[in-house]
């Protein structure tokens, strides 16, 4: 994994976190804390954009970032977990592998 898809997923992590904070910030500090995460979070996507194909890119950015809130929901916050979800997850994280796999990125020769 080169450092364009390290930043895609530093950008998940942090989109899980502004998600969790648009639903649950109740003071100031958390809505602080929930801008700053939108703001590390489009950073990273936005950067990592400019070499990564953007199609790409904002599909793996949302792919992460919705099995990683739908997991934080359930482990953090007793959001109902059911096997349909594991395996939707399962596929939707199937999906943003191969999407990751097949994406050629600079430098490579198309074979």
């Amino acid at each position: 994994m080169n450092r364009e898809w390290v930043k895609v997923v530093i950008a998940a992590i942090f989109e899980v976190f502004w998600v969790i904070g648009l639903k649950h910030a109740d003071d100031v500090w958390m809505w602080i804390g929930t801008a700053l995460a939108i703001a590390v979070s489009f950073y990273l996507m936005i950067m990592a954009g400019k070499t990564l194909p953007v199609g790409t890119v904002y599909a793996v950015f949302v792919g992460l970032g919705t099995a990683g809130t739908v997991l934080a929901d359930s482990m953090f916050f007793g959001e109902e977990f059911s096997l349909i979800k594991i395996g939707l997850i399962l596929l939707l994280l199937a999906g943003v592998l191969g999407l990751k796999l097949v994406t050629k990125e600079e430098g490579e020769v198309a074979s």
